[in-house]
C-alpha cells in the first residue's frame, strides 16, 4: 500500500497529527513535523476527517493529550496509535 502524506504535526512532542486530507480506515500515511521537518508514518485505524487529529502514539485513558507543544486536553478512554482523536475520546481541561 502506497503511503501518501496527509497529515501535519506542529510540534516534535505533539501526541497527535492534523489530516489535510480525508483519511482512510487502514490507510497508511505519512506526515510532517512543522518545526523539524521530520517525517512520520502511521496507519489509520478509522476514518479521520480532514481538519482532525490522528494519534501519534498510545494514550491511556485519563492521560493528557499534547499538540501544539502544550496539553489539550485529557483522554476519555484509551486511545491507540492511528485512532481518530475528537470529542469521543477527548476532554478538554479548560473549564476543569
Amino acid at each position: 500500500m502506497a503511503v501518501t502524506k496527509k497529515f501535519w504535526v506542529h510540534a516534535v512532542r505533539d501526541y497527535v497529527g492534523v489530516a489535510v486530507a480525508d483519511i482512510a480506515p487502514g490507510e497508511s500515511v505519512e506526515g510532517t513535523f512543522m518545526d523539524t521537518g521530520k517525517e512520520i508514518s502511521v496507519k489509520s485505524r478509522s476514518a479521520i476527517p480532514l481538519g482532525h487529529k490522528i494519534a501519534l502514539r498510545d494514550v491511556g485513558s485519563g492521560e493528557k493529550v499534547i499538540e501544539y507543544n502544550t496539553v489539550i486536553g485529557a483522554a476519555t478512554r484509551r486511545i491507540r496509535v492511528g485512532d481518530h482523536v475528537h470529542t469521543h475520546n477527548l476532554k478538554t481541561l479548560r473549564w476543569a
